[in-house]
């Protein structure tokens, strides 16, 4: 049965540069790449070397302590560079990519016939398995495991981010094969969450074989972890799985077509002349994007939004789980007269500048965080923002600590570091929050282990 929640803790960050609902056919990276930094505890094996040719679907690495869990190219090509870092981490696989993509062909019978192990093997060969990810600890799913639930969110409430309802409209049947083929992995629902201003505009509440749960309220009320929190709360023990909408439609082409299909869509978001949506595949060259932008050197791009994103190079590639690309400019100036200025333009939660007094207004931020790293004192400012029954001051000291049993007590099985991202926002202290609370989860898993 369905649930309506609405959700009154929260914050919405407004600002400008939201991606026009344009689509725009993205010509073909010089060269895309996968990085095993984007997965939380991978130990990665490569399977080939530089100057071997693969097509797409062909595995590149390997989870070294679960190889049936393949990492596959998104492309045709050869492999171009093999990059390592300190102690000769992998940092990525680059594929120089043919001009017409060749695709290694699987199996793909009727979803209606097949058992669930044939659907994990096949997931498993094909390489689309790391696109379901587990709740607790936000890491690549185990194959032997059987979740409680699956849940995909069908919105983001993250700046800038992307409206599915828009960019996914062409893959409704796609979308669906997903759907069937996550049907299969779990006993319990899938769980399809959407957000209640788009009922009545979305693909999604036609979408059969799942659980529709409605969501309304500011920012986070699009993580899956919020959502997760408000449905059925993930107790010490429990296994819940997550999917983005944008990987549930190449699931679904896997099985409806029988290739690894990994075109994705990516929203350009922020300061930039051409704010839209890109037509590409995962793991472009970031400069795929970029080549009509006036990009210099004060200015920063991101894979993701502001909040959780990662900083790119110019050299760089966006992540594997990302849709959106967003670009501003760097914090690295100093301000007419800093506080004493009333701050129009300036963006606060706490209404320390004259800004609050226009709510509608849409501000041109930049990385500037207006202040340095200060003592770490309870404000209950972060439980304005957090929309989940967890004591997070109380939680990131246990972890801090290295209190354990505290952790468990708090419920640090149901947040991941994306949940804090606004507690980070409004920290008064500039704590890194993130950091300290991807820290915890890793702790907590490791002892478990």
């Amino acid at each position: 049965m369905s649930k309506t929640i609405k959700l009154r803790k929260g914050f919405d960050i407004k600002m400008q540069g939201v991606a026009e609902h344009i689509f725009f056919q993205n010509p073909m990276p010089e060269t895309v790449a996968l990085k095993p930094t984007d997965f939380v505890g991978l130990t990665a094996k490569m399977v080939v070397k530089e100057g071997d040719k693969v097509l797409a679907g062909d595995p590149l690495f390997i989870d070294k302590f679960h190889p049936e869990v393949q990492f596959t190219s998104p492309v045709s090509g050869v492999v171009a560079a093999v990059n390592r870092g300190e102690r000769r981490a992998l940092l990525n696989v680059v594929v120089k990519p043919d001009q017409e993509i060749e695709y290694k062909k699987f199996e793909n019978g009727s979803l209606d016939s097949m058992s669930r192990e044939q659907v994990v093997s096949a997931m498993l060969n094909a390489g689309v398995w790391p696109f379901v990810k587990q709740r607790p600890f936000d890491v690549i799913a185990n194959p032997n495991d059987k979740p409680k639930a699956i849940h995909i969110s069908a919105f983001d409430t993250a700046p800038l981010a992307p409206d599915y309802t828009f960019s996914l409209e062409e893959s409704a049947a796609d979308f669906q094969a997903g759907i069937n083929a996550l049907k299969k992995l779990t006993d319990g629902a899938v769980n399809l969450n959407i957000f209640k201003e788009n009922r009545a505009k979305t693909t999604f509440t036609q979408i059969e074989g799942v659980e529709q749960n409605f969501f309304q309220g500011p920012h986070p009320a699009g993580n899956v972890g919020v959502q997760i929190h408000h449905i059925d709360p993930i107790n010490k023990g429990d296994i819940v799985w997550v999917v983005n909408p944008q990987d549930v439609v190449i699931i679904g082409r896997l099985f409806s077509k029988g290739i690894y299909d990994a075109r994705v869509i990516v929203a350009l978001t922020g300061q930039v002349k051409n704010p839209r949506y890109y037509k590409t595949i995962l793991g472009a060259s970031i400069k795929s994007f970029l080549a009509s932008e006036d990009i210099n050197d004060d200015m920063r791009v991101i894979s993701g939004n502001v909040l959780t994103g990662t900083k790119l190079g110019k050299e760089d590639y966006i992540g594997y789980y990302d849709s959106q690309v967003t670009v501003i400019e760097e914090g690295n100036k100093p301000t007419f007269m800093g506080w004493l200025a009333p701050g129009f333009a300036k963006h606060s939660f706490s209404r320390a500048f004259f800004s609050w007094m226009q709510p509608n207004k849409k501000f041109t931020l930049n990385t500037n965080m207006n202040g340095g790293l200060r003592a770490f004192v309870f404000t209950g400012v972060y439980e304005q923002v957090l929309p989940m029954d967890v004591y997070p001051m109380q939680l990131l000291k246990a972890i801090i600590t290295e209190d354990f049993d505290k952790m468990e007590q708090l419920g640090i099985y149901e947040v991941v570091p994306e949940d804090f991202a606004l507690c980070e926002y409004v920290c008064p202290s500039k704590i890194e929050i993130q950091t300290i609370l991807r820290q915890g989860l890793d702790l907590v898993r490791k002892e478990l282990n």
